[in-house]
């Protein structure tokens, strides 16, 4: 950081060919930019970005990067700013798809689940009516051997 003095207008007027938020990193002429401070009256101890070709050649009121530090960080805090919204927005929508997705996957499980029960418990009653019919069968022909032992008895 070097401590050149600058340009020093109290307000950040951007003297480049278009708008450039946040820290710059280069001039639009494509040389280095270098953070100094003003030594003026109106900005005095003011941080600033200027361009290191406009620096070297004392060139004031030209399209060159000049951009006041703590208006480019501002800019950088409501970007992030916006940004984290937008991320925050993203979050919520892919936390109701995941609901979603588990909702639909617990239905699904549950529907497999009551189709194996179901499946189960027919299998079971089929088995115990054919145990049933068995027994009946059995009853009735005990109870025909019984009739036909009474009538030769009796």
């Amino acid at each position: 950081m070097s401590n050149a003095s600058g340009a020093s207008s109290g307000s950040s007027i951007h003297r480049s060919r278009g708008r450039f938020y946040g820290v710059p990193k280069t001039c639009p002429c494509g040389e280095q930019i270098m953070e100094l401070i003003s030594k003026s009256n109106n900005n005095p101890y003011r941080r600033y970005y200027r361009c290191g070709y406009a620096v070297a050649r004392k060139l004031a009121n030209d399209n060159h990067m000049f951009k006041w530090v703590d208006e480019a960080h501002l800019e950088e805090i409501e970007a992030l700013k916006t940004k984290n919204v937008r991320l925050e927005e993203k979050l919520e929508a892919i936390a109701a798809e995941r609901t979603e997705f588990e909702r639909i996957v617990f239905e699904n499980v549950q529907m497999k689940l009551e189709k194996e029960i179901f499946e189960r418990v027919e299998e079971t009653l089929i088995e115990a009516s054919s145990t049933s019919k068995k027994m009946m069968i059995g009853v009735i022909a005990l109870c025909m051997v019984m009739v036909g032992f009474s009538k030769q008895l009796g």
